[in-house]
């Protein structure tokens, strides 16, 4: 199932100005595009770098795949979005920052939310001398039966 992105409209493009204002960011033309199409109808998404750029493709923006992989990375260290990796190589970005588990479909290669309120972790392992845990990533891998 493909990702449905938001069309790069004015009322798109300021959500996403005022996007990357939150964080600070320098809004340049290729930021302010790729904005759009990840918040720019207010919903929250999960996208892969490759589908992100065939949608800022679709939408007539130029931007090459090298740019739209450093803005999702400028995008996580400014604390907008989140990197998901799954499988040790295939990275997913979430525009949603609140903490919440996630549904991996193996069939379709889809990451989606899964209900955060269901799942209960009650004791982590400890963490070794000199570190602390920053954060649990839960990634729930389905497949149909």
């Amino acid at each position: 199932m493909e990702t449905k992105f938001a069309s790069p409209v004015s009322e798109a493009a300021r959500r996403g100005a005022e996007w990357l204002a939150q964080a600070a960011l320098r809004p340049t033309r290729q930021r302010v595009a790729l904005a759009a199409l990840l918040v720019g109808d207010g919903r929250s998404r999960h996208v892969t770098a490759e589908g992100l750029f065939d949608a800022a493709s679709a939408a007539g923006e130029g931007v090459s795949l090298a740019t739209v992989y450093n803005t999702l990375r400028a995008f996580c260290a400014a604390g907008l979005m989140r990197e998901i990796v799954v499988d040790g190589s295939k990275c997913y970005f979430d525009t949603n920052m609140s903490d919440h588990p996630h549904f991996y479909w193996e069939e379709t290669g889809q990451l989606t939310d899964a209900p955060a309120d269901q799942l209960d972790i009650r004791h982590l392992p400890r963490a070794p001398e000199g570190a602390e845990v920053a954060a649990v990533d839960v990634v729930i891998r389905l497949r149909r039966r």
